[in-house]
């Protein structure tokens, strides 16, 4: 709702942001709701200019939105973060309270819930989640809230080994470790999560089995990857990197607002964006 001082501001701060879809999304919704005092914009801000750039904001921003490198080193900055965002340790949500504290919350694991939900997956036995980067503990993070039995992480090394083992056991997600070089076996499990950079996953989409379960893809450019063509191409479920960015942004907006974020109008802003490109 917009404020009596008039003009609202929000933005999504990152390194690099030029790609980034959340002004697509952001803007739609204010659009629908009629939000014609507020703005959203991107910032490319990294590190080591975080601390500047978050002191020098007046009161009329309402919130921000963050993504890579900034989701760990907003937190000394905040007031608070919410169990989520302290769950995995990262944030990609700040709202700034009518008596200025600012609050910090993860909207991409609820995001990840509400996706697969949105395609029927509520519950599943056991996961798969391909990678072990800062959105593997994001995606354990989900899994926590869906997976009765374990999750295999699929993993290049040692040391990614124990980061994920670590997540597992401050979540609650009982983590088996297996080598990339054996991914092809996770396409077998109920629910395959795909958390790697574009291309990681293409040489395992001609190892897709004939009736796979659901497969969750992070990315959302390119799109779809080989993997989730091949996938699709069963008739088996496919959730993609927008679904997630989309299901993200739509709370992002209902917290920073206080109102009911219209997910079609946003889901339609984002394809139309990545059409365009």
């Amino acid at each position: 709702m917009v404020s009596d001082e008039g003009r609202r501001r929000a933005a999504v701060l990152g390194s690099p942001i030029a790609h980034s879809l959340s002004p697509a999304l952001h803007r739609a919704a204010y659009a629908e709701l009629g939000l014609e005092d507020w703005s959203y914009d991107r910032f490319d801000v990294d590190e080591a200019a975080l601390p500047g750039f978050i002191e020098g904001l007046d009161s009329s921003w309402a919130g921000l939105s963050l993504t890579m490198p900034l989701k760990r080193a907003i937190i000394p900055l905040l007031d608070g973060i919410s169990d989520t965002a302290a769950s995995v340790e990262a944030v990609n949500t700040v709202v700034f309270t009518e008596d200025g504290r600012r609050v910090g919350d993860n909207t991409d694991i609820p995001g990840m819930v509400a996706a697969l939900r949105e395609r029927g997956v509520e519950k599943v036995e056991s996961a798969a989640v391909l990678g072990a980067g800062a959105t593997a503990s994001s995606a354990l993070a989900a899994l926590s809230e869906i997976c009765t039995g374990p999750v295999t992480a699929y993993v290049r090394s040692a040391g990614r080994a124990d980061e994920m083992r670590g997540w597992g056991e401050r979540l609650g997600v009982d983590v088996r470790i297996a080598a990339w070089d054996a991914a092809d076996e996770a396409l077998r499990a109920p629910l395959v999560i795909a958390t790697t950079p574009a291309g990681a996953t293409d040489s395992l989409a001609d190892s897709v089995p004939t009736r796979p379960g659901t497969l969750f893809d992070v990315l959302y450019e390119p799109w779809p990857t080989p993997l989730a063509s091949r996938w699709a191409a069963t008739g088996a479920g496919v959730v993609g990197g927008l679904d997630l960015l989309v299901h993200q942004a739509v709370l992002q907006v209902g917290q920073m607002t206080g109102l009911d974020a219209p997910l079609a109008v946003m889901r339609a802003a984002g394809e139309a964006a990545l059409s365009a490109r």
